[in-house]
């Protein structure tokens, strides 16, 4: 069984992104592998600051205590499999997104050992809009040790809140879930 942490960058919950995890979740699920899905909206995570303190407090950021940063990343550095969800946006990802992602800076070093996943959706009709926020993603996961790319399930042409459940997409995250081991 693999623990599996998914950071959902969308703002609103039960639109492309979000549907497009829940079929992953569910053919994980099936598979016998514990799922969490966190909602970056749901917490209040505050942008780094660029101050070093980390660098000089064994990985400890001034926020610390004052945000819900460090419970997140306590499960992302406990879990088998990161899943980074994000809907493409002016083709990067979501705010919420970058915002958490930033403040992995502190703790990069504990990060590792993982297969990581790339989920979104996009209004734009195809992969080549997206590839800006597909290069984020690999960017961010090649900042730690031994975290390599398993997947990425893209449901491009979503530009109604629903359409992703009628694409290739929707079957591929199913599947992708179900026979990650």
């Amino acid at each position: 069984m693999k623990k599996i942490v998914i950071l959902q960058g969308s703002p609103r919950k039960n639109g492309n992104t979000d549907l497009l995890c829940d079929e992953f979740i569910r053919g994980a699920r099936e598979n016998g592998h514990e799922v969490e899905k966190i909602y970056l909206k749901d917490k209040n995570i505050h942008p780094c600051v660029a101050c070093d303190y980390c660098r000089s407090h064994e990985g400890n950021c001034v926020f610390k205590e004052k945000d819900d940063f460090e419970e997140m990343i306590q499960k992302v550095i406990a879990a088998d499999v990161l899943v980074i969800s994000s809907p493409v946006y002016f083709y990067s990802l979501t705010a919420q997104m970058k915002t958490a992602i930033d403040r992995f800076y502190a703790r990069e070093q504990e990060v590792k050992n993982k297969a990581a996943y790339f989920i979104t959706a996009s209004a734009a009709p195809t992969e080549e809009y997206i590839q800006t926020a597909i290069a984020g993603f690999r960017g961010f996961i090649s900042c730690f040790e031994n975290v390599n790319e398993a997947g990425i399930i893209a449901g491009c042409g979503a530009a109604e809140k629903g359409d992703v459940t009628e694409m290739t997409a929707f079957k591929k995250a199913f599947e992708m879930g179900k026979t990650l081991n």
